[in-house]
Order: C-alpha cells, then structure tokens, then sequence
C-alpha cells in the first residue's frame, strides 16, 4: 500500500507484449495522478493512453524504436526523486524491447548477437543470463536510476515457474546470476567464436571485476522497491476453464 497524499509525482515505466495493456488500466485507476509515462511493446499491440507514450518495436529481435525507447523510459526514471514513486509494467518480450548495450559494443552488434541467441537452442533463462550481463538496465539495474523515488514492479509472467529475474529480464529485481553464468552458456551452446568482440571483451571484463555486476539482494535500492505477479499461465488457464 502507499498513502498517495506523501507521494509527489507518479511516473509509470513498462516494456512488454502485454505492457501497453497493463498501463490502461493503471490510467483507469490514477488517471491525471500520473505526471508521465513511458511504455514501449511490440509492433500491433499498441493501446491508446490518455497520460502515458506508448510505442512500438521490434521483438523478438530489437531495432532502433528498441534503443529509443529504452532512452526514453531512462529519462523518466532519473527524473524520479525521493518522494515519487515509479510504478513498473513487465511482461514476456520485455528483454527485446527494453534494449541497450555496453558502450563498447553498438546496436548492430546487439540486433546481430540477438538474433544468434534465438537461433542457437538456449533456454530463456540462459539468454536472458547474457542479455542481463551484457545491459546496464537489465537484472535489477534499472533501479539504480531509479533510487531514490520508490518503485512498484507489477509482473505479468509467461516463463514457467515465474522468475520474475527471468520475465523482461527482471529490470528492477535482484539477479544472482554472473559474469561467469553468461561466459559458461556461450561456452555450452559454441558461441564464443561468433560473439561480437566487443560484446565478449565486455563480458570478460565483467567477469574480472571491471564492470558492474548485476543487482544483488543486498543492495540498498532494494529497500524501496517492491515486486508483485499480477498473473501468469495459470491465471489464463484458469480463467478459460471458468470460460468453457
């Protein structure tokens, strides 16, 4: 729960298939409370908002509108202060939307490797082990820009098991997997000789304690942020039996 009246500004974040759909009914909800949104979801799955951006792009590989949404939804979390609070919109398709990449590396580089990672027979859990370690948003980081304001993660989950670190690639949970976890998959399914080089240095560097590691439970951002599953396969399953 959170008492509204000590809540200065609310902004709403979210990157999905579903993401779109979610932040209309926290519109219908908080309507003109929210001071700015920004959600960007896959091509034809767009839902018109009254007081948030939506928009659209690649999945399950990311483009270009990928990278500038990813900005954007970055601005609105560093605006965010001490008495706002952040509310977060995730669900499955989430990792390509949400896209960056290391400063050593480019987009091209990102789309290309992206595109390797499906082909290749990896679990999602394990493409998502090196999507995390190779963003600056992904695995809890996006709560680092935006501490100090509160944030309110509401997942929609279509992994089985529902690891949330997992969904979208968990951007504002904690994540307790390494450098080392990313290397040991690109060794399992061959791709270290096909990895971008500024991708796989980066992974390297990480490995020996020059990048910043994912987000890990005890991080002090984790103190204001809170996570819930809204509802997942079973939710649909459930609701089709009641249906039939």
């Amino acid at each position: 729960s959170y008492n509204l009246e000590k809540i200065k500004n609310i902004y709403v974040i979210g990157a999905g298939k579903a993401s779109a759909a979610m932040a209309h009914y926290v519109e219908n909800i908080l309507g003109t409370r929210i001071k700015e949104g920004y959600i960007v979801t896959k091509y034809g799955y767009l839902c018109k908002l009254r007081n948030i951006h939506v928009s659209e792009a690649g999945h399950p590989v990311p483009d270009e509108n990928s990278f500038r949404a990813t900005e954007e939804i970055l601005k609105i979390a560093e605006k965010a202060d001490d008495n706002d609070l952040v509310i977060c919109l995730w669900s499955g398709g989430g990792s390509a939307l949400l896209a960056d990449y290391p400063a050593s590396s480019s987009q091209q580089e990102i789309v290309f490797f992206n595109e390797m990672l499906i082909r290749c027979g990896a679990e999602i859990r394990e493409m998502n082990i090196i999507r995390k370690h190779l963003s600056k948003i992904k695995g809890g980081q996006l709560l680092r820009h935006i501490w100090p304001a509160s944030g309110i993660s509401i997942f929609l989950s279509d992994v089985i098991g529902d690891p949330l670190d997992i969904i979208a690639s968990g951007p504002t949970v904690p994540d307790n997997s390494t450098f080392a976890d990313a290397l040991n998959i690109l060794e399992k399914y061959h791709l270290k000789s096909d990895i971008p080089p500024g991708l796989f240095n980066y992974l390297m560097e990480g490995k020996q304690g020059l990048q910043h590691e994912t987000l890990k439970q005890n991080d002090e951002v984790l103190t204001k942020s809170a996570a819930i599953l809204a509802a997942n396969n079973k939710t649909a399953l459930q609701a089709a039996k009641i249906e039939a």
